[in-house]
């Protein structure tokens, strides 16, 4: 599935939208494209479009901006680029480790909680990382939603897209 960046009139991010929705946009006259993709869609009657990878919209639309990223498993593996914290592997199924496991009071926040892989978790157990001798490679952070959609457009692979055009 292609993600497109969608921007706001004034080159600030709004969301990233699937390909569909982007076309959409695109017949009624919503957006401009700034950016396509090598990516080509056919119709029913042949012609080929290209996929856009970045969307301006023509009007502004007022956002309020949020004051910090929401907390959920995507955003902590987004955080932490897809890797255990402990081994660094990305090649397994990631899950969510608490730092100070909950059965000690650990809370349930971005300071407190960590990717790691199955086999990491099950050997920390319900320990803290010293007691399991076991050691972070990452800080646990509450990112703000700038240094947020930053690590995502790094993952995603359009970050040096929108370094060029100057929007980051």
């Amino acid at each position: 599935m292609t993600q497109c960046v969608l921007l706001n009139a004034d080159y600030s991010f709004l969301n990233m939208v699937n390909w569909k929705r982007a076309f959409s946009l695109m017949a009624k006259g919503k957006v401009e494209v700034v950016r396509d993709t090598q990516k080509t869609i056919r119709n029913s009657s042949g012609k080929e479009f290209k996929v856009p990878a970045v969307m301006r919209l023509i009007k502004l639309i007022r956002t309020i901006y949020r004051s910090r990223v929401a907390f959920t498993k995507r955003n902590v593996l987004v955080r932490d680029r897809f890797q255990c914290a402990y081994c660094g592997t990305r090649k397994e199924k990631l899950s969510i480790d608490h730092i100070i496991p909950k059965s000690r009071g650990g809370q349930t926040t971005f300071e407190n909680c960590v990717a790691a892989c199955k086999a990491c978790n099950l050997k920390k157990g319900g320990r803290t990382p010293s007691e399991a001798k076991m050691y972070l490679n990452l800080k646990a952070f509450q990112p703000t939603i700038s240094e947020f959609l930053r690590i995502k457009f790094e993952n995603l692979g359009f970050y040096d897209v929108l370094k060029e055009l100057g929007v980051y």
